[in-house]
């Protein structure tokens, strides 16, 4: 168990939410509750192999062959089942109880969220879509990153544009299943300043493995920053390499990716507002650089098989005017 709680970067038993907290509790104590249970359980096997065995000729009630100490022994054998038995039932009742009131603890959404987080899993990323309660008018999509403030509750509202996908922020909170034709909800509330990785926990295809989240947990004044700084429209290029590559991009991107503010406004693919300012590409395929850029624009399918995103046939100048232009879209 302590292994599986681990996958590479990330541990749900290094928990820095409220309801991972309650997961992590619940899962410590359950591993420590089965190591004694195992451990008690072998103490008794070898106590009852090394014990002394009577010898076969005596007798009891007049029955050749069992002795009177064998009497006793089936006796005190019953004694130990029955307590055998009432222990039994106890651990069952205490880790019964403890994992409903987790599951109480980490389902119930709390009324008064501040913020609301709308999820639609895709093969193979994440679109996201912050709305801010109090300021409805900083509403705005990402995609692939999750930035939560400090203390501060977030509806999460989860649908899929495929298949089954599950929603799973390790040392943040539980995972959720991602399921086509309904909505399913959960709650998160971070607690420790940092960034952590996010995942797809469900087995949704080819690339299930490279359908990652880059997580922020900020202070409340530093996602408010975040918050009105994604909201506006990304800054307008002003290097004419960065120009050309606005006009190349609205022609040959503009179909299927959005950048508020421009005349790119496709919904198929992520949507790139502010994409400069991300840590990955493709959902954690590749560190936000330059260069990987314009090698993940010029043929997506040769790093991550299967993205949907087809090769861009454009020439070396081309490329580089829409890296710079993308490079300025923070």
């Amino acid at each position: 168990m302590w292994l599986n709680a681990c996958n590479g970067t990330s541990s749900y038993l290094d928990a820095t939410g409220a309801s991972g907290a309650h997961e992590a509790t619940l899962g410590i104590w359950l591993t420590v509750t089965a190591c004694v249970v195992v451990t008690l359980i072998a103490i008794a096997l070898v106590a009852a192999m090394m014990r002394h065995r009577p010898a076969s000729g005596d007798s009891i009630d007049g029955a050749p062959g069992v002795g009177s100490s064998v009497r006793n022994e089936i006796h005190g054998g019953l004694r130990w089942i029955y307590i055998g038995l009432g222990m039994t039932l106890f651990v069952l009742a205490a880790t019964f109880a403890g994992t409903m009131a987790t599951f109480g603890a980490v389902t119930h959404t709390p009324r008064s969220a501040a913020v609301i987080m709308d999820v639609t899993a895709h093969q193979w990323w994440w679109e996201i879509r912050y709305t801010d309660v109090a300021h409805p008018e900083r509403s705005f999509i990402t995609a692939n990153e999750v930035h939560l403030p400090i203390g501060v509750p977030v509806r999460v509202m989860l649908h899929s544009a495929d298949v089954i996908h599950s929603f799973w922020l390790p040392q943040i909170a539980g995972k959720t299943d991602v399921v086509p034709g309904q909505t399913n909800e959960m709650w998160v509330e971070a607690r420790v300043p940092g960034t952590t990785r996010g995942m797809c926990a469900e087995y949704c295809g080819l690339e299930h493995a490279v359908m990652a989240l880059v997580v922020t947990a900020q202070p409340l004044a530093d996602f408010d920053a975040w918050m009105r700084d994604r909201a506006a429209n990304a800054a307008v290029p002003v290097a004419p390499a960065a120009a050309q590559g606005a006009v190349v991009f609205a022609a040959s991107c503009g179909a299927c990716h959005a950048v508020e503010g421009s005349r790119a406004l496709g919904r198929v693919g992520p949507d790139l507002t502010h994409i400069a300012a991300r840590a990955t590409i493709g959902a954690g395929a590749l560190e936000n650089t330059p260069a990987n850029l314009r090698r993940w624009i010029a043929n997506a399918p040769s790093v991550k098989e299967g993205a949907r995103m087809p090769a861009m046939h454009l020439s070396g100048q081309q490329l580089d005017a829409v890296v710079a232009y993308l490079q300025q879209l923070r």
